[in-house]
């Protein structure tokens, strides 16, 4: 079972104009399938679940499309922050520092992160105004303000600079739609992370989806950089 699933939840627009529907349609739709992986990653033993939920490149969208979206997210969390709060779900957020984030928003963001603190069943992490190229220069700036000699940076080291660095490393991402890209998310912690590309768009996605996913990753040889067992000391 991986430890730390993170989803790419991609697809709401195509979902919207297969149905000759406007995107915001697909990105209303996308919401039970957000509620349907939270439980089956939490029923599953799951216990850390990222998604990605606006980049820092998303702000290149449409105007209306992106008030929608900042106005639908904050329902979304007053809605069901009863539900993630009575299963045992802590809720944090990476990213949601540009000031175009909406006031109210943030505080929605903060309210449930405080809600949730002391939640112990999964840990879910909203990836939301998030990029991780600005979360590496934040790490690096970070190091450079605490005035660290430049000899005892270490990998570790610039981890513990990152925001929220106790996550830990991602064991599988799951990016829908068939796309495949890594689209600037968690990009220090998916260094060594599975992926799987499913072809169904994200408001489509389902319990059963995810779980195929999960039976996909424990399929997978993973060698970080090594060999398998069964040929160490072969040279051939």
């Amino acid at each position: 079972m991986p430890r730390h699933v993170a989803c790419v939840m991609d697809g709401n627009g195509r979902w919207a104009q297969r149905r000759s529907l406007p995107r915001t349609a697909g990105h209303r739709a996308a919401e039970t399938a957000v509620i349907d992986i939270i439980e089956a990653a939490r029923s599953a033993g799951v216990e850390w679940l990222s998604l990605y939920a606006f980049s820092t490149e998303n702000w290149n969208r449409p105007g209306p499309e992106v008030d929608y979206l900042m106005r639908l997210v904050g329902r979304v969390v007053r809605k069901h922050a009863p539900l993630l709060l009575a299963r045992g779900v802590r809720c944090r957020f990476l990213g949601a520092a540009d000031p175009r984030v909406p006031r109210e928003l943030a505080q929605d963001f903060a309210d449930l992160a405080t809600l949730t603190a002391g939640n112990r069943k999964m840990t879910l992490t909203v990836a939301f105004d998030h990029g991780g190229r600005r979360d590496i220069v934040e790490a690096a700036r970070s190091l450079i303000r605490s005035r660290t000699p430049a000899e005892e940076v270490n990998e570790q080291l610039f981890a513990d600079h990152l925001p929220l660095p106790d996550t830990p490393d991602v064991d599988l991402v799951i990016r829908t739609s068939g796309e495949q890209r890594i689209s600037n998310f968690m990009l220090w912690q998916v260094a060594y992370a599975e992926w799987v590309f499913p072809e169904v768009l994200w408001p489509d996605f389902r319990a059963p989806d995810f779980l195929t996913c999960l039976h996909t990753y424990r399929h997978r040889e993973r060698r970080f950089g090594g060999v398998p067992p069964q040929t160490i000391g072969d040279p051939t």
